[in-house]
């Protein structure tokens, strides 16, 4: 195996309904996740507020 570069180190705590709030070690602020558009319609969640999904994110990661 190679060597270790990086470990990412973060904490997910479920806010309401689908709502989540992450924190990143070394950074600033909270990520939110959740539902929403297709997401929530899919599994008919209507949540208070929209966030990106931990797959839009994961999307996005690997496109970059």
């Amino acid at each position: 195996m190679g060597e270790v570069v990086h470990t990412s180190r973060s904490r997910i705590v479920r806010q309401e309904g689908p709502t989540r709030r992450a924190r990143i070690e070394g950074f600033d602020g909270d990520v939110f996740y959740g539902v929403h558009g297709g997401i929530a319609n899919f599994y008919q969640v209507k949540p208070k507020e929209e966030h990106p999904a931990t797959l839009d994110h994961i999307v996005t990661a690997v496109a970059s």
